[in-house]
């Protein structure tokens, strides 16, 4: 069953729930694409002097045919019909393709010369607005069903007019008849709602203004003033204005001051360090969207495999006593229940390095703002990102894995149940409340949890929201307070020239901070050396070769390069990924590396002789590239002139609000309270400029859709004849003038 809205009607049901009638699904219903065809009718003079007409039929091209089975082998098969008599022929099969070139003309008589009986034509069909044409477009098919009904179109011989030719694109139509009977009423109803946007994108000129006052917002005193905010404020949902303000900042690459504006304003409005980022505010549905956008790959890579393995094995995870089946044993199921928060935990805390970066620095920004806001609160540095990277971002994603690209369908009801568990208890141990067995309704999800009240996944979260909030950006780090993100014991080389031996090796305390990576002869002694974050130019493994020892890598500075050797491989893994993360935005990064070490005078891997020569092999970089995203900032900028033109009217009230908060010192009227308004004067001036571009891109819209009205041609490539525009078109013929369809 389906339901089937024409475009022309989608704008009548814009915005509102509507029931619409369910329909039987038939092959024959289900066209799509369009045919470009070019009647001729003319004269011919028979040998006995008789004149006769001829039609020539041009059937040139199609295009958007659907493919059938994973292929598409269209031909046409063209019909003239008439009350008597139906003549067909048929197109060459084209192989392999949905937008065929068929190029041929066919030719059918049309009136009755003299020397056919009046059987082969009836004297009514001399009339030739009794004819028509008929081409339907067939899948040439193996199978023994028959050739795939593609669609097809009727085109009475009377749009021919005077001039007899006619040359249009048309929409393919089903097929009359098609399909079984089925009582429309016996199928039953949906309820929908449908949001229909057309997007009319003008040269990027245009928007310039517009475009220019949007991506300016990070710059306004205050933030509440901006362009970008005041759409929030106007918009009915606040998901409205977020979608096209990230993708937008996103593509200039403006998406971090701009949210670390809005957030530290919104910050600063807050009373209490629990209730942060709790609302549905511009600034959570805008880091909501960015960690949808940039934060898919990252997603991909982290859940994928564990939420595969949980949908494909189908473990018993029921831990309500109520829900339990008879076949069920309820340790059995909490022990299964334990092992998947355990594994999807430890994939979560241990994937930070793979975090991308413009969440990072994000991230950062919300920590910043959140500590300098409420010193009190040690914890509220960590809540105010685990409430977006947790609350927001894994846990939905582990509930609803399809809606997160994870799975292609929604799981099964008992999978649906387990995935549910593992998200509530995810999410709790991601919120590090005081208090865990308080957030659980459920006194038996208050059981299961007392086997997570350890010490060890509290530091977990905190190493891990330690590490996804720090900045490549050098410039803040004079405000950021050092964070340590790893230490432990390994084995370097000493960074003399002394010859090969034992003796260069020597057991140090390393430590890693967002600032600096140190070597200590012990834990808690003063730094031996220290290498400034900044000064990393790669971390790469080094070949076993080198120096007969696994498990080590090179940490690569201007002057030389530090070779370390791990306890194995999983800490060698980790110390690369976590040192690469925190140097991958570093100005002097190194695009080529030496794999092997620099020993008695050469390069073990190329055997050059200088110290200083350039790497001989491609940086892996060690971390998946951020992902670039599809964006055309010119239509994200014409979806928000959109959204201010559509709220045109709440944009003149809040102009109203500003002018009454500026003279009038009173308690604010009623009608103005719904918006935040903290600098009347510079709101004004915002609301202002947004409105003047707002009203010259809309002079701009008439004048393209009168001029679009006027040129509008039906039949043309773009504006194909469809089953309702046949009548709009006759009437453009009798009247000589353009219709629009």
């Amino acid at each position: 069953m389906r339901v089937a809205v024409k475009k022309e009607d989608l704008q009548k049901y814009q915005g509102k729930d509507t029931w619409f009638q369910l329909q039987p699904i038939s092959a024959d219903s289900e066209v799509q694409g369009k045919v470009h065809l070019e009647l001729r009718l003319s004269e011919v003079i028979t040998d006995s002097g008789a004149i006769s007409h001829k039609l020539a039929t041009r059937v040139l091209e199609c295009q958007g045919l659907p493919i059938v089975n994973g292929q598409c082998d269209p031909y046409a098969a063209v019909s003239l019909l008439g009350p008597s008599r139906s003549e067909a022929k048929k197109t060459k099969v084209k192989r392999k393709t949905n937008n065929p070139q068929f190029d041929e003309v066919f030719y059918f008589e049309v009136t009755r010369p003299p020397s056919c009986t009046k059987r082969q034509f009836d004297v009514e069909e001399d009339d030739v607005d009794k004819l028509a044409l008929r081409v339907d477009l067939w899948n040439a098919s193996n199978l023994k069903f028959g050739d795939e009904f593609l669609g097809g179109v009727r085109v009475p011989l009377r749009v021919l007019g005077q001039a007899g030719v006619h040359d249009a694109w048309y929409f393919l139509q089903p097929r009359e008849n098609g399909g079984k009977s089925v009582k429309v009423e016996d199928l039953g109803s949906l309820r929908l709602n449908i949001v229909y946007t057309e997007d009319h994108v003008f040269p990027s000129e245009h928007y310039t203004p517009l475009r220019d006052l949007l991506l300016d917002s990070a710059n306004a005193e205050p933030v509440s003033a901006s362009a970008a905010h005041v759409l929030g404020e106007v918009c009915r949902e606040k998901q409205e204005a977020a979608v096209p303000l990230v993708r937008l900042f996103l593509h200039y690459g403006k998406i971090v001051p701009f949210i670390s504006a809005i957030a530290h304003a919104e910050i600063n409005r807050t009373q209490d360090p629990n209730t942060i980022f709790r609302g549905n505010s511009l600034t959570s549905k805008c880091i909501d969207e960015t960690m949808k956008l940039a934060g898919m790959h990252y997603l991909q890579v982290t859940l994928k495999p564990i939420i595969d393995e949980i949908c494909t094995e189908h473990k018993p995870c029921e831990i309500d006593p109520v829900k339990l089946k008879e076949s069920e044993n309820l340790e059995a199921n909490r022990e299964n229940l334990r092992q998947y928060v355990d594994h999807i935990f430890g994939v979560i805390t241990t994937s930070g390095v793979r975090c991308p970066t413009v969440m990072c620095d994000i991230f950062f920004s919300l920590r910043e703002s959140a500590a300098t806001r409420f010193q009190v609160d040690q914890d509220v540095r960590y809540t105010a990102v685990s409430s977006f990277i947790f609350l927001r971002f894994f846990a939905p994603a582990i509930l609803s894995p399809n809606l997160f690209q994870l799975r292609p369908h929604h799981p099964d009801p008992a999978t649906s149940r387990t995935l549910t568990l593992i998200s509530k208890t995810i999410q709790t141990l991601g919120s590090l409340a005081k208090s865990k067995s308080a957030n659980f309704k459920e006194s038996y999800m208050a059981a299961f949890y007392d086997h997570f009240n350890e010490q060890k996944y509290a530091d977990a979260v905190k190493n891990f929201l330690d590490l996804i909030s720090t900045s490549g950006k050098w410039d803040q780090k004079s405000i950021e307070t050092p964070i340590m993100l790893k230490e432990g014991f390994m084995i370097k080389r000493a960074q003399g020239r002394k010859r090969f031996g034992m003796k260069n090796f020597k057991k140090r305390w390393f430590r890693l901070t967002n600032h600096e990576f140190t070597y200590h002869k012990t834990k808690g002694e003063g730094a031996l050396c220290s290498i400034p974050i900044e000064n990393i130019l790669a971390v790469e493994r080094l070949e076993e070769e080198s120096f007969k020892m696994k498990n080590m890598f090179q940490v690569i500075q201007p002057e030389r390069a530090l070779y370390i050797q791990a306890n194995n491989c999983v800490e060698a893994r980790d110390w690369i990924d976590i040192l690469t993360k925190v140097s991958q935005c570093n100005r002097k990064r190194l695009s080529t590396y030496h794999p092997s070490a620099y020993l008695n005078g050469h390069w073990l891997c190329c055997r050059l002789l200088a110290d200083t020569a350039p790497g001989c092999t491609p940086c892996t970089g060690g971390l998946p590239a951020n992902i670039q995203l599809d964006v055309d900032g010119d239509r994200e900028t014409e979806r928000i002139y959109s959204l201010f033109s559509a709220y045109m009217t709440k944009l003149t009230k809040m102009q109203e609000a500003c002018g009454s908060k500026s003279v009038y010192d009173g308690p604010e009227q009623e009608e103005y309270s719904s918006f935040v308004i903290d600098d009347p004067q510079e709101t004004y001036k915002s609301l202002r400029q947004i409105i003047s571009a707002v009203q010259t891109l809309e002079q701009q819209h008439t004048k393209y859709k009168r001029d679009k009205f006027k040129k509008t041609k039906i039949g043309s490539q773009e504006h194909p004849i469809g089953d309702k525009s046949f009548q709009c078109y006759v009437r453009q013929q009798s009247e000589s003038s353009t219709y629009s369809i």
